[in-house]
């Protein structure tokens, strides 16, 4: 607190020193009982001026460096000028036009800094992101649906009267995918009666048939809480210089211990812009904060780069190309992020590797335009963001198109999808997205190809609906061998078990040799495959994906053939 207090006793006594009109005060204290004394203005000045800066910086959470004073200069020269007279009014009115043009450089940067902010957000350029790999689950339980479980298991929370469910976000834990939420105060009163929140919910973000889990951890310093308590406030206050961009957010350790991040970084130029340098983390039972650059987050950290920051650099990226002004008038090569992402417009998703990173699709500026010029994923942890233009010869529908397909698609159940998120379905650019009904609940999970939108799928889990999606990709024209890495097998043996079920025209038949490995094929393929049974012998070639049910390319029964 001691920063704040000298911070904004400084302002005042040089701000007062500006107001009062030093030659007049003079000149007229020579006559007795016209004005009081200067000192005594001066302390009267100061005495009003001190808490008004000290509760303008304390409730605000403003930086505290003397550059956020343009204003204040600007309105305290425009007065001292306005009180002054003669050789001084000349001075404190040079002092006022000084501090115009220096607000009207503040003013007008964003006019001028398109080109920083673009370089400061240029990404490398790929064309297709790798084939997903068939042996994982795409973290897919949607945050609709994760809050709406964590609400209903609320009751699992002592006091419960006096909280309320916090900010949702993804991460991974100790090896698995997660959603974390904190328990926050839900009013000034329970805070002031509560004095600490008791912890916070874990659900996964892969098993939508997963339960949240209320895990007891002693929180005093939360978002919700007030005065030197509250997260942000008590950062500010270990850190009054710095620079912060997007909300506090809460991230667990692999010994599920919680910690609050916030992002911090700098302006590119007259305090506009905003570039990522590091993270202050707090513990929020002690209060204990430390300062991190980006190259040194603690590995835990899943988000160090927050997701406001994100959206703030992908902005750069689509509008500045050429400039401020063509991202206004001739938006010639300007390409728009998509607002269809979870948190603060893009989609935290995880590679195979574990590592997050955030998902945005970029659309044209032209209005009644669904097709995607390009997507972004930007590493979480180092800010480093790749730009994929997807195949040049192919029209990709944006995240707004799959959307719109999905509320097509099931229009009298009036269902709606959230998260969509482009993966590289066996060689096939395709939307993920899980489908809510009214209520929030998730119903299924319907994938649809971005270069041929009649090429769709759902089902109850994600992989059954990329089971599903192989098989309409085949029904299409496609091919799930194309630039998916699985490599094309051949193996003979003898038929275990068959399981066989109806899909629109076609028969979809599984079945177990007696090497103890599942696969599965369409009739529509393979027609006689209708007529497989137990006993039989068969040649298969088969893709190798890892997957529990391989799918098969050909196959041949004996004696059928």
């Amino acid at each position: 607190m001691g920063n704040i207090f000298l911070f904004s006793l400084i302002v005042g006594l040089a701000s007062a020193l500006v107001l009062i009109p030093i030659s007049k005060n003079k000149t007229s204290s020579k006559k007795e009982g016209t004005h009081p004394p200067l000192k005594t203005v001066l302390t009267a000045t100061v005495l009003l001026l001190v808490p008004a800066v000290l509760a303008f910086y304390y409730f605000s959470n403003l930086d505290r460096n003397f550059t956020s004073l343009w204003v204040l200069v600007i309105l305290v020269t425009a007065a001292g000028a306005l009180f002054a007279t003669g050789k001084e009014r000349m001075i404190k009115a040079v002092l006022f036009i000084g501090s115009l043009i220096v607000g009207a450089y503040f003013l007008t940067a964003f006019l001028f800094n398109a080109d920083e902010k673009y370089e400061h957000a240029e990404m490398t350029e790929k064309v297709e992101i790798e084939a997903f790999d068939e042996k994982e689950t795409p973290a897919s339980v949607p945050p609709q649906f994760a809050r709406n479980k964590m609400k209903k298991a609320f009751g699992q929370v002592p006091n419960t009267s006096y909280y309320e469910l916090g900010n949702l976000q993804i991460q991974k834990v100790d090896g698995d995918y997660v959603y974390i939420a904190p328990v926050e105060f839900s009013g000034f009163f329970k805070w002031w009666n509560g004095d600490k929140t008791p912890g916070y919910f874990t659900l996964s973000a892969t098993d939508s048939s997963a339960n949240p889990k209320f895990i007891k951890e002693d929180m005093v310093y939360t978002p919700s809480a007030y005065f030197n308590k509250n997260i942000e406030r008590h950062i500010r206050l270990q850190y009054p210089k710095h620079i912060f961009y997007g909300d506090a957010q809460l991230e667990v350790d692999d010994k599920g211990k919680p910690y609050y991040i916030r992002t911090y970084g700098e302006f590119v130029s007259a305090r506009n812009g905003f570039t990522v340098k590091g993270i202050v983390l707090v513990n929020p039972k002690n209060g204990e904060t430390k300062s991190y650059t980006l190259a040194d987050v603690p590995e835990f950290i899943d988000g160090a780069v927050s997701p406001e920051a994100v959206s703030l650099q992908n902005s750069y990226f689509g509008n500045y190309v050429q400039g401020f002004w063509n991202s206004k008038f001739g938006k010639s090569d300007v390409k728009l992020p998509s607002d269809e992402g979870t948190e603060a417009n893009v989609s935290p998703i995880f590679d195979e590797n574990g590592n997050m990173y955030y998902f945005t699709d970029f659309t044209s500026p032209k209005e009644g335009v669904d097709s995607m010029l390009g997507y972004s994923l930007t590493n979480s942890r180092t800010g480093e963001a790749t730009y994929y233009t997807g195949n040049l010869e192919e029209s990709y529908m944006d995240s707004r198109g799959a959307l719109d397909i999905i509320e097509k698609k099931f229009i009298e159940k009036k269902w709606d999808g959230e998260m969509p998120v482009l993966y590289n379905f066996y060689g096939e650019a395709s939307w993920l997205t899980p489908v809510l009904d009214s209520n929030g609940f998730l119903q299924n999970y319907f994938i649809v190809s971005a270069a041929n939108p009649e090429i769709s799928a759902y089902g109850n889990t994600p992989n059954d609906a990329i089971k599903k999606y192989k098989i309409a990709l085949q029904k299409g024209g496609s091919t799930v061998d194309g630039s998916s890495d699985a490599e094309v097998k051949q193996v003979s043996g003898t038929v275990v078990r068959v399981y066989k079920e109806k899909s629109g025209d076609y028969t979809i038949v599984s079945f177990l040799l007696d090497n103890r490995k599942s696969y599965i094929v369409s009739s529509e393929n393979t027609p006689l495959a209708i007529y497989l049974k137990e006993g039989d012998k068969v040649n298969v070639h088969f893709m190798a994906t890892g997957e529990e049910f391989l799918p098969v390319k050909e196959m041949v029964i004996e004696g059928l053939e």
